[in-house]
């Protein structure tokens, strides 16, 4: 048996065909994590989504700010769903669309496997975190996806304020602060608070800002890491952590990582795809 943390992929469904047989998955004994980020851009969003939810128990997704817009797109009237792009608008009036809905609602913000040692993310942990105080955020959040109310929380999630988390948080903005750090966060200052504007190679931001996994007097990490979201950093280990998105859409490769390996390893497939006209990389 073997498990696997897989990148971005971003409606990125032919890559990653080609990267399960590389690694020669086996869907009866493997296990296969996917850190966020499933849909838009690459054109088979739709398919993405149906491939993984028949996947079964074994395997582990991790929500990214992606997958998260398209299930707040999907609390819109329907005539404001017709206006998003193609890709989404082709899961969004699909007929298995409350399914892959419901599937998709149900997914983690944070998995820790205490066997493993490893804890995948979408993007970043707040640098006073504990793994505790990690898990804790990821399930308050997790639980109002999941219930009947979760309506509430997708109408009014998104927004740059409260952009540093705090324990003394309540409610909506408590739930927004642990997202945007959950699946937004790159760069940050010594109080952890998010720099959203941030997007380029470590070097390139502004004085007083550090990456999300070197600010000074962080709290000692108490597990590996593995992570997307951050195409322009690309492939990444270090500092225990182990970083996924090599931009599958934007015709950079996709990436699994061997987590059960006794040294973990990366193995990649090249992308042929033209990035997405009028965006920048992210």
């Amino acid at each position: 048996m073997a498990t696997w943390a897989i990148g971005d992929l971003q409606g990125c469904l032919d890559e990653l065909q080609r990267l399960l047989e590389k690694i020669n998955y086996d869907p009866a004994s493997d296990a296969l994590w996917f850190c966020g980020d499933l849909v838009n851009r690459g054109g088979q969003s739709l398919e993405v989504l149906r491939l993984l939810r028949t996947l079964g128990s074994q395997t582990v997704v991790t929500l990214g700010n992606h997958d998260l817009s398209l299930l707040a797109i999907a609390q819109r009237n329907e005539a404001e769903q017709a206006k998003v792009n193609p890709e989404l608008g082709a899961i969004l009036f699909a007929p298995d669309r409350e399914e892959l809905l419901h599937w998709l609602r149900h997914q983690s913000l944070l998995h820790h496997d205490e066997n493993l040692r490893f804890t995948m993310i979408h993007a970043g942990m707040a640098p006073r975190w504990t793994l505790a105080q990690a898990q804790r955020a990821a399930r308050e959040v997790e639980r109002e996806l999941r219930s009947p109310q979760h309506g509430r929380l997708l109408r009014s999630m998104f927004g740059n304020k409260p952009a540093v988390w705090s324990s003394r948080l309540k409610g909506v903005e408590r739930m927004r602060a642990s997202i945007n750090v959950l699946t937004r966060l790159r760069y940050c200052d010594v109080r952890g608070r998010i720099a959203f504007g941030e997007k380029g190679v470590p070097g390139t931001q502004q004085a007083g800002l550090y990456p999300w996994y070197e600010v000074p007097g962080m709290l000692k990490r108490e597990t590996r890491i593995v992570c997307g979201h951050w195409s322009t950093l690309g492939r990444f280990s270090g500092l225990g952590i182990y970083a996924i998105d090599t931009g599958c859409v934007w015709g950079g490769s996709l990436t699994a990582l061997r987590l059960d390996a006794e040294d973990p390893y990366f193995v990649t497939i090249k992308s042929d795809r033209t990035p997405p006209a009028g965006r920048e990389m992210d």
